[in-house]
């Protein structure tokens, strides 16, 4: 999936009564914030680029002050937006890592090349990522382990694994 626009925070409420706002961020590096220094807006299919003052973390949150909002009846107009980056603002991945966003959509094949599906959705659970694959019946659940995951070709559009014994029959 080769989206334009990355969501790396969803705005939830106004913050003090300067026209802050409280960030739910969605990104594995939430300290990229601080160093922005503009960040597109979406709401309701409309996108503007708003100026980034001031940046502080509070609790699992980050609080931003846009430079353009000065009130926070302003601020609560944004209530419900979405902070996007472009694919050139990414923060780079280490080799053999991906974007979930870059892998849902992926054909997954066997070593022997049987198709067995597309990745549907990506868990997240702690321990290593679950790939959901749609097999065209029962989703397929593979764990995103290097010896289960052999090989991502994202512009090929395909992954290839090596399942373990018995796990296609859970």
């Amino acid at each position: 999936m080769h989206e334009s626009y990355i969501r790396i925070g969803k705005i939830l409420k106004t913050q003090g009564n300067r026209g802050a706002v409280r960030v739910l961020p969605l990104t594995d590096y939430p300290e990229r914030f601080k160093n922005m220094s503009r960040v597109q807006v979406s709401l309701k299919g409309f996108r503007t680029f708003f100026t980034v003052g001031e940046v502080y973390h509070h609790k699992n949150f980050i609080i931003i002050k846009f430079k353009e909002i000065e009130s926070m009846a302003a601020a609560e107009k944004l209530k419900g937006a979405f902070l996007e980056v472009g694919r050139d603002e990414l923060v780079p991945l280490p080799e053999d890592r991906f974007y979930i966003f870059d892998i849902i959509g992926l054909k997954v094949y066997d070593t022997g090349g049987r198709n067995l599906g597309r990745v549907t959705d990506v868990l997240q659970t702690g321990a290593n990522d679950v790939y959901v694959v749609d097999t065209g019946g029962k989703p397929l659940l593979i764990p995103a382990l290097k010896q289960v995951v052999k090989s991502v070709n994202l512009t090929e559009g395909k992954m290839v694994v090596e399942l373990p014994e018995g796990l296609e029959e859970l």
